[in-house]
């Protein structure tokens, strides 16, 4: 038996889950809210991560969810020194997300010394996306410099959800065609043909797509060049408003 923690460290919450492996035996459950946050308790994820490693003993190894993995990850990693500074240069693509995944993974690592971390990322079950699907109608240079492309994210959801829609339908997933949905704070659908994923909502980071709890998703890139040159709103002030103060939020 193998006593693996599995960690999500969202932009302001910590969510995690404990089994009991290889059985899938769930042995506790929780989250902390409001991280950082006006009036909450809990300062940083690394404060919340020590009140949550003092309830759990005997951890054998932990699964980190990470939102943003570029190109390079293709499947889960076994976290060392260069997969840290992959995630640290990713930090700028889902800034909602990978700092507090970062911080979640370094916390761990000083507390926890000497156990293994996975990390998992979002970004890993739309690696298949063919170029027709990924590639943006900018310069082509854009891409092959920049890396300019869609990413699609939430794939640890749309593949999970895909391969149970397989086995209730009692198909081969590689002989099943779906369109998955992963509704949240954050929400996005993808294409499954023969069990992979060849198009999806998310893009370039996770703000594109969908209109969510707090993110804009699809706007006219034209709003973006007019807040900042009409409105004479700084490109930070932009972001936030987008990331932050949009979606369901910004029409109520």
């Amino acid at each position: 038996m193998n006593l693996i923690l599995v960690i999500n460290c969202g932009s302001s919450s910590i969510k995690y889950k404990f089994y009991a492996m290889p059985s899938e035996r769930l042995l506790s459950k929780g989250s902390i809210n409001t991280i950082g946050e006006k009036g909450g308790a809990v300062k940083s994820h690394r404060q919340g991560l020590r009140i949550l490693l003092q309830k759990i003993n005997n951890i054998e190894a932990l699964g980190h969810r990470v939102v943003h993995g570029a190109e390079e990850f293709k499947e889960p990693a076994l976290i060392d020194r260069k997969v840290l500074r992959r995630i640290m240069s990713c930090g700028n693509l889902a800034p909602l997300h990978n700092p507090a995944n970062l911080e979640g993974i370094l916390a761990c690592r000083d507390m926890l010394k000497g156990i293994r971390q996975v990390a998992v990322f979002d970004t890993a079950f739309h690696q298949t996306l063919p170029q027709k699907a990924c590639i943006y109608g900018l310069p082509y240079s854009f891409y092959q410099k920049d890396k300019i492309r869609k990413y699609g994210f939430h794939g640890s959801s749309h593949e999970y959800v895909a391969a149970e829609a397989a086995k209730r339908l009692t198909k081969d997933i590689a002989k099943v065609n779906l369109i998955t949905c992963h509704l949240g704070n954050g929400c996005s659908i993808t294409a499954i043909k023969n069990g992979k994923s060849v198009d999806t909502s998310m893009g370039f980071t996770p703000l594109e797509g969908l209109l969510m709890g707090t993110r804009s998703g699809d706007i006219d890139p034209a709003v973006v060049t007019y807040l900042i040159q009409k409105k004479k709103m700084p490109a930070a002030s932009v972001d936030t408003l987008l990331n932050k103060e949009s979606g369901l939020k910004g029409v109520s």
